[in-house]
């Protein structure tokens, strides 16, 4: 069975450790625990690995993150996959920095990259895995904020959350959406 990644973020060397590339974050880390490597492709960077015998392609959008829309749907026409094996990594300012939360749909909440995948899919109907990235910042400031990285002690927490985050990455293919949710949301 396959499955879509999908990592949101910015692309280029300003945006890399920043809260909202932390979708790149997360799959930089999974490619790194199951061997793989990202080559450019249309519409993004993409690796193929294996979790058992599940086959998961993860892809970095290099459309950015407004745009996101356009090159998930793209790959998952190219690679035949249903929008139920569409698992997307994107980052959260409703929840502290860390804290995971995976849902099988929802609304964009206000979230541009989301907003893009709904109306390029005409759905909500797909899993999505919060990673929150904490809302620390003055009114007005968002922007700031979010393409900020995160200071020193903040990062090491972060840096663990990324691992757990690569882990329920494999146990949503691997063990199903509503035992992963069971497991990773309550962590």
């Amino acid at each position: 069975m396959k499955y879509l990644i999908a990592g949101l973020g910015n692309p280029g060397p300003e945006y890399e450790k920043t809260r909202h590339n932390i979708g790149f974050l997360v799959l930089d880390r999974l490619a790194a625990d199951l061997g793989g490597t990202f080559k450019s492709d249309k519409f993004g960077q993409i690796a193929q690995v294996r979790a058992k015998n599940k086959i998961l392609y993860l892809l970095k959008p290099d459309t950015f993150m407004n745009l996101s829309g356009k090159a998930i749907r793209y790959w998952l026409q190219k690679l035949e996959i249903p929008n139920e094996n569409l698992l997307v990594v994107t980052d959260d300012l409703a929840l502290p920095s860390g804290k995971l939360r995976l849902k099988t749909k929802g609304s964009d909440g206000g979230h541009n990259g989301l907003k893009s995948i709904n109306e390029l899919l005409q759905t909500q109907e797909y899993a999505r895995l919060r990673f929150g990235v904490g809302n620390d910042f003055a009114k007005g400031k968002q922007v700031d904020y979010v393409l900020s990285g995160w200071p020193a002690d903040e990062w090491k927490l972060v840096e663990g959350r990324i691992e757990l985050s690569a882990e329920a990455i494999q146990s949503f293919a691997l063990a199903g959406p509503n035992p992963t949710m069971t497991k990773y949301n309550s962590l």
